[in-house]
């Protein structure tokens, strides 16, 4: 009968402490979850920004990884070179202008190109000939797995004159790495070895 007893006794003892590992298992458990949670949350609530409007109301803006909109940028900085160094009217002061912002996005490759053709006198022409240049971007393609960024640029140049439009095919290379971001810079990338591929004329249509 005493052994009965005492066999119930270290079963019972048994189920307490198998009780008793479940429940810590449980404990454990439920703690890992409420902390992974909370981790989670909290790295929620880092993405976030929060914008007083005019002191008077608090607006949430989302914060976004730098490196997503890389590309964008990219491209749009190489974009506004183009559009800077390629658009042409025919007054001195508005190509220095214009070519002084370009160099600012820029590195000495582009001034190599732009005194060459000063040095042909293709500027001079523009400004005696009373002739007018613009650019339109086709694409900017670029490859942004490897650093520095290989990019190529294809576009459509368009040379007014008085008595004619000439359209030329335009393509240029150029290698695209991380700079300062500054007023005059605000992409942050500067454009290095810079080259035309190709500037040649599709078509020329009399006015």
């Amino acid at each position: 009968m005493e052994f009965k007893i005492l066999r119930n006794i270290e079963n019972s003892f048994k189920q307490i402490r198998l009780f008793t590992f479940v429940f810590s298992l449980l404990c454990f458990g439920v703690v890992g979850i409420v902390v992974y949670k909370s981790y989670s949350f909290a790295e929620e609530q880092r993405q976030k920004i929060y914008v007083l409007d005019n002191g008077k109301s608090l607006m949430v803006a989302l914060s976004q990884d730098m490196s997503i909109n890389r590309p964008v940028e990219a491209r749009e900085h190489v974009r506004r070179f183009h559009e800077l160094f390629f658009t042409i009217a025919p007054d001195k002061d508005a190509i220095e202008s214009n070519v002084k912002r370009a160099f600012n996005l820029a590195d000495q490759s582009a001034f190599n190109y732009y005194k060459d053709l000063s040095e042909k006198g293709y500027y001079n022409r523009i400004i005696s000939g009373n002739i007018q240049q613009r650019i339109e971007i086709d694409s900017v393609v670029g490859n942004f797995n490897s650093y520095p960024y290989e990019i190529r640029t294809f576009a459509r140049q368009y040379i007014i004159r008085s008595s004619n439009l000439t359209k030329r095919s335009l393509v240029t290379h150029c290698s695209l790495v991380n700079s300062v971001r500054s007023d005059s810079n605000p992409q942050g990338f500067t454009i290095e070895k810079f080259n035309v591929v190709e500037n040649t004329d599709i078509e020329t249509v009399t006015r």
